[in-house]
């Protein structure tokens, strides 16, 4: 996980708070949808998404895991709390790097939040 050098684009006066939202799984489609013209809350609601597309499917696998090995899924389920801190400290780094005007970029994942 590294920096990026944040875009251009003109700033909203709300920015802290859409980057904020961004990352709040669903509630990325609100400065998605109303931010048109800040480029970086632009790009923290699309990754926000992404993060949130990759964390379910992780959700399903680990799901499937659980299933498909019975009895000793449950170890795997014993794990499962682990899983959701670290999702939620990630949550918080990549608030935390938005709001100080820096990106979060995850291999493997960040990537796709250019895509769209």
């Amino acid at each position: 996980m590294a920096d990026a050098t944040p875009g251009s684009g003109a700033p909203s006066s709300n920015r802290n708070v859409m980057i904020l939202l961004s990352y709040l799984w669903l509630l990325a489609l609100v400065p998605l949808l109303t931010e048109k013209d800040d480029k970086e809350v632009q790009w923290h609601a699309k990754h926000g998404i992404v993060l949130m597309v990759a964390e379910l499917i992780l959700w399903v696998i680990i799901n499937a895991i659980i299933v498909i090995l019975g009895p000793i899924g449950c170890l795997v389920g014993l794990l499962s709390p682990l899983v959701v801190l670290g999702q939620i400290a990630l949550h918080i780094v990549a608030i935390m790097k938005g709001i100080n005007g820096q990106r979060l970029i995850i291999p493997g994942i960040s990537q796709y939040a250019d895509k769209f």
